[in-house]
């Protein structure tokens, strides 16, 4: 496996790519992640890794601009998530069901291409059934997974009040 690119973050906010050996921007810092470049963003002065804050910005721009992904109702349940209990599942969960939307992306993509005289409607209804049937066992593991933490938590409570009696 490759080293990943390194982009250089100086205090005047620059970005240097070392492998070009040029000053770049947040959207050549976009376009390298559409283009699927592994890379990591670090402070110049202290190594530190400063690859997340740089993607929330472009997400942050991308959201001020035009038609936003993200509405106030989802942010606001993502931040509810920040303390909760659940935070640590909230992010694979993510990951995970926006894994499953690409990979039906794809499929959809691919069957589109290959249309063998059925119709459109159809093999839409067809692709959605599947969706619908990973989704299903999908927020099924996530419950099951938190049902299974809030349970691990109560009994640790349990045994904390069992040993101080």
């Amino acid at each position: 496996m490759t080293e990943p690119r390194i982009i250089k973050k100086y205090p005047n906010r620059r970005l240097y790519d070392t492998e070009i050996s040029s000053y770049i921007t947040l959207e050549e810092i976009r376009q390298l992640v559409l283009d699927d470049e592994e890379f990591e963003v670090r402070d110049a002065k202290t190594g530190e890794n400063l690859t997340r804050s740089v993607l929330l910005q472009i997400i942050s721009e991308y959201e001020d601009r035009g038609q936003p992904m993200f509405t106030t109702k989802l942010l606001s349940q993502i931040i509810r998530f920040y303390g909760d209990s659940l935070q640590g599942f909230m992010g694979g969960y993510l990951e995970r069901s926006l894994q499953v939307f690409l990979d039906q992306q794809q499929q959809f993509r691919s069957q589109l291409n290959n249309m063998l005289g059925q119709g459109p409607w159809s093999m839409l209804n067809d692709l959605t059934e599947r969706n619908m049937d990973v989704w299903k066992s999908l927020q099924q593991g996530f419950l099951t997974a938190a049902a299974n933490s809030v349970r691990g938590a109560q009994e640790q409570d349990k045994s904390k009040k069992d040993a101080k009696s």
